[in-house]
């Protein structure tokens, strides 16, 4: 019988109130009695703004809680993954946001229930997945940081009041397209310098990003490499016309992108910023690099023995 003072079955919940439109908020409940019907005692975290999120997941992990179970969309995973990575703390993904790309690189059962109960059979069998994670100044990140067109985007929306929700990103699109440029940056590869023209950089763990946009097909959190998609100089027209094809991963083929792998990316540049698993990670210079088997999963697709 699971009581509240067995320490080796407590598990510490992420609960992301605002994701998915609140559609994380509603599916906890639900989320809280798959783990209990797992043989694991589910804590709730304060979590009022990401950096409360962030100290108290790591607080639990110091404490010595089992996993740390990310409720939400990206951001929920990207809080909790300042606190697990590197540390052998599993984390467990459920996905009830609006953009979910890592719970799809990971194979995660895309119902928050299935994703919770597929987690605990993880837990409680020892078995689960190690992939690698990314850094940058100072932070970790797990599915693709962005520089150029769509960071610039971001910017944009983040300064915006009006229209609230999806719309917001809708007009902040049409005004950067508006003022839509080159720019040019220095991507340093392992060392090897060359400055290009850029429409944007994408740098990628995994492959998706922006709610299910495959950016960096070939990305394989396994590998111990970053893949780099580079999208050089394009017409407005054709950035419209071409930014469809990032669903299936086949712009790739578009002769203005290129791409790249490297442990260690450089990327300089003016008046440029960059954001990872959706939230904003720092202006440039920086310098992002892969650490290979940084993080443990549970509840993903492809287990593998923990270790």
């Amino acid at each position: 019988m699971t009581t509240d003072t067995d320490t080796d079955t407590d598990v510490a919940v992420l609960v992301s109130s605002a994701a998915g439109r609140g559609r994380a908020r509603a599916a906890s409940g639900a989320v809280l009695d798959a783990l209990r019907r797992g043989g694991l005692t589910p804590r709730v975290l304060p979590a009022a703004t990401r950096a409360a999120a962030e100290r108290a997941a790591a607080g639990a992990v110091a404490a010595g809680t089992r996993a740390v179970v990310a409720v939400g969309g990206d951001g929920a995973a990207h809080a909790a993954l300042q606190a697990v990575a590197g540390t052998g703390t599993p984390l467990a993904v459920v996905p009830a946001g609006t953009g979910n790309d890592l719970a799809l690189a990971l194979g995660v059962p895309p119902e928050p229930v299935a994703a919770a109960t597929a987690a605990a059979a993880d837990l409680r069998e020892g078995t689960g997945r190690t992939v690698d994670a990314a850094r940058t100044a100072g932070r970790w990140w797990a599915t693709v940081l962005c520089c150029g067109f769509d960071s610039a985007v971001t910017d944009r929306a983040n300064r915006l009041r009006w229209p609230r929700g999806p719309r917001r990103y809708d007009v902040a699109i049409l005004a950067e397209l508006a003022r839509m440029r080159p720019r040019e940056v220095v991507l340093t590869l392992d060392g090897q310098a060359s400055t290009l023209p850029v429409t944007l950089v994408a740098v990628g763990n995994t492959p998706w990003y922006g709610g299910g946009m495959r950016v960096c097909p070939a990305a394989d959190p396994a590998d111990g490499l970053l893949d780099v998609t580079v999208v050089g100089p394009v017409s407005r027209r054709e950035l419209v016309r071409t930014r469809p094809r990032l669903t299936d991963g086949t712009h790739v083929d578009h002769p203005a992108v290129t791409e790249h792998r490297a442990a260690r990316v450089e990327l300089a540049g003016a008046d440029l910023t960059t954001y990872a698993d959706g939230e904003f990670v720092a202006a440039l210079p920086v310098c992002a690099e892969a650490v290979p088997g940084a993080l443990r999963v549970v509840g993903s697709g492809r287990p593998a023995m923990i270790r």
